[in-house]
C-alpha cells in the first residue's frame, strides 16, 4: 500500500482524504517509510516532526481544525515539507546555520500557520543551504543535499531538499521561498515544477525585509495541477505581511482545469537573451526544441527577449541591500560562524553608495520597460529554467557555464533573476533530459500578478510532455559529467 500511496498525486490524494477512502495517518505512515527508504542516498529531510504530524492527523480526523474545509486549497490531512527557514512550532530550525542548531521555536510563521489552517500537515524541514543563500544545497549542520537522477550531482539551491523529497515521493507538496531562482532551479534540476509567485501573493509574514519585493515565498510539486493546488493553500491578504493581496476570485486549481480553453495565442521565447547570458549549448538547444509543441497548439512562438543591459549588476546591488538588513547585525556577533559568500554579499551593500542604489532602481526600471513590450503583443516569456544542467554535488557553484568562467557564485543566476527584479510569476516546468540524463527544464514567465496565466501555459506543455508520470524514483548513482 506504502507504494500505491507515495505515487498518488497531491491531488489525487486530497480527493482520497476528502471522500475518506484513505486518512491522513496512511498518508503519514507511507511518507515514513519512505523517507526511511531514500533518505540515507539523498539527504533531503534531515527534520521529521512526525509524532507532530500524527497529533495533527488524528484532530483532523477527530472533526476539529477544519475550518478553512471549504475555502480553495484544502488540503485535507496531506503531509507536506517546509523548508527550514520557516518556523515551525516546536520543531526544530536551523536555518541552515550553526549558529541556529538547536533552535526550536515557539511559535510557527505566518506560512505555516496558513498551511496548517489549509489542512496540511507537516512531517519535516526540508534542507537548504546557510540562510538560503546559494545554489547548491548544503550546510554545516545537516550536510549535502543529493540529485535523486544522479546522486553525484547537486539537487541545485535554495530549495534543493524540497525538491528532492518531491522527486523521491517522501511528500506530495513541499514549501519554498525564492529570490533569484530557488524555488525554480531546484525544480529543473530535480524534474519537479515550482513557482516563484508575483510578490504579495503568498505571505512572507516574519522576514525582516518586509518591503523588498525580491524574495518571496511558494509552492512546489511533482505536477501543475498540484502546484495550482498549493498556490491556492498558500494565496490571500495576511496582516502579517503589508505586500500582500486577497486571493482571486476563481482559484487557480480551476484556471489550471481551464487552460486547454484558455490557450495563449503568441508565446516569446528565448534562450540566452541575445548571446547575452552565458548558457549551456545543450540546454539551450533542448529548450529551442521542445517550446515547439506549443505551436502543435495553434500558438504561435516566437523569439524575442528583453534587453538585459547591466541587470546583472543591478540584481547584486539590489540584493545586497537584502543582506544587509537581514545580516549585517548577525556578521557582528557571530562573524566566524557565516560562510563566505553571505559575508562578500553583505559587505558589498554596506559599500554602496545613494547613488549606486538609484542607478540599479533605475536599471531595474528600465529592463521592466523592455519586457512589458513583449508583454504587450505575448502572453508569456519562455526561457530555459537554468542556464546549465545540475553540477558537482561537492561544489558550490558550477565553475563555468559554455566555457565562461564565472566571478562568483550567483554567476549563472540572471536567467532566473530576471523575473525577481521584474516582478513576474514564474514557473519551472520538466522539459527533457541532456545526452548525461540530467533533467532540464522551461520557465514560464507571465506579467506581473498574471499568476495563472504561467500556470496555464506550464500545465498546457506539461501535458503533451508528460514528463511528471515519471515520478517519484528511487535514487539513482551516477558520475560527474566533463564540462564542455
Amino acid at each position: 500500500m506504502t507504494q500505491d500511496l507515495i505515487r498518488l498525486t497531491a491531488t489525487e490524494a486530497v480527493a482520497k482524504l476528502r471522500a475518506r477512502e484513505i486518512t491522513p495517518l496512511d498518508l503519514i505512515d507511507a511518507a515514513a517509510a519512505r523517507i526511511a527508504a531514500v533518505e540515507p542516498a539523498v539527504n533531503a529531510l534531515p527534520t521529521l516532526c512526525l509524532e507532530r504530524a500524527r497529533d495533527h492527523a488524528k484532530a483532523l480526523m477527530r472533526g476539529e481544525r477544519r475550518e478553512a474545509e471549504h475555502e480553495p486549497g484544502w488540503l485535507a490531512g496531506l503531509p507536506v515539507a517546509i523548508k527550514d527557514l520557516s518556523d515551525v512550532a516546536g520543531v526544530r530550525t536551523t536555518y541552515g546555520s550553526p549558529i541556529f542548531a538547536n533552535h526550536v521555536p515557539a511559535t510557527s510563521s505566518p506560512i505555516v500557520r496558513r498551511i496548517e489552517r489549509r489542512g496540511g500537515i507537516v512531517i519535516a524541514k526540508s534542507n537548504t543551504p546557510e540562510f538560503g543563500a546559494g545554489g547548491s544545497t548544503f550546510n554545516e549542520v545537516f550536510g549535502r543535499t543529493r540529485n535523486p537522477w544522479n546522486t553525484s550531482l547537486t539537487c541545485g539551491g535554495s530549495t534543493g531538499g524540497g525538491a528532492v523529497a518531491l522527486a523521491t515521493g517522501e511528500v506530495w507538496l513541499a514549501h519554498g521561498s525564492d529570490h533569484g531562482g530557488s524555488l525554480r532551479r531546484p525544480a529543473s534540476y530535480n524534474s519537479v515544477v515550482g513557482m516563484r509567485p508575483s510578490p504579495g501573493r503568498v505571505t512572507r509574514g516574519t522576514e525582516e525585509d518586509l518591503w523588498s519585493t525580491l524574495s518571496v515565498q511558494g509552492p512546489m510539486a511533482r505536477n501543475v495541477p498540484d502546484l495550482a493546488l498549493f498556490l491556492d493553500t498558500m494565496a490571500g491578504w495576511d496582516l502579517h505581511d503589508p505586500l500582500t493581496y486577497d486571493a482571486p476570485a476563481r482559484c487557480y486549481a480551476d484556471a489550471v482545469a481551464a487552460a486547454e480553453a484558455e490557450r495563449p495565442a503568441r508565446i516569446a521565447f528565448t534562450t540566452d537573451f541575445g548571446g547575452t547570458m552565458a548558457m549551456d549549448r545543450e540546454t539551450a538547444a533542448i529548450c529551442a526544441r521542445e517550446v515547439r509543441r506549443f505551436e502543435s497548439l495553434g500558438c504561435v512562438v516566437e523569439e524575442a527577449h528583453p534587453e538585459v543591459g547591466a541587470l546583472m549588476e543591478a540584481f547584486l546591488v539590489l540584493r545586497s541591500q537584502h543582506f544587509v538588513v537581514d545580516r549585517e547585525a548577525l556578521l557582528a556577533s557571530h562573524r566566524d560562524k557565516v560562510k563566505p559568500d553571505i559575508i562578500w554579499q553583505t559587505e558589498r551593500g554596506l559599500a554602496e553608495t545613494p547613488s549606486r542604489l538609484a542607478w540599479a532602481e533605475h536599471e531595474r526600471t528600465r529592463f521592466f520597460r523592455s519586457l512589458r513590450d513583449i508583454f504587450e503583443r505575448c502572453d508569456v516569456l519562455v526561457t530555459p529554467c537554468s542556464s546549465t544542467p545540475a553540477f558537482d554535488v561537492m561544489l558550490r557553484a558550477p565553475e563555468r557555464i559554455a566555457g565562461k568562467v564565472l566571478e562568483n557564485y550567483m554567476g549563472g543566476s540572471l536567467i532566473n533573476a530576471f523575473a525577481t527584479l521584474a516582478g513576474c510569476p514564474a514557473v519551472a516546468v520538466p522539459c527533457g533530459f541532456d545526452q548525461h540524463g540530467r533533467p532540464v527544464g522551461l520557465q514560464v514567465v507571465a506579467p506581473p500578478r498574471q499568476d495563472a496565466r504561467a500556470l496555464q501555459v506550464a500545465a498546457l506543455f506539461e501535458r503533451m510532455s508528460g514528463l511528471d508520470r515519471m515520478l517519484p524514483i528511487d535514487p539513482r548513482p551516477g558520475v560527474v559529467p566533463p564540462y564542455e
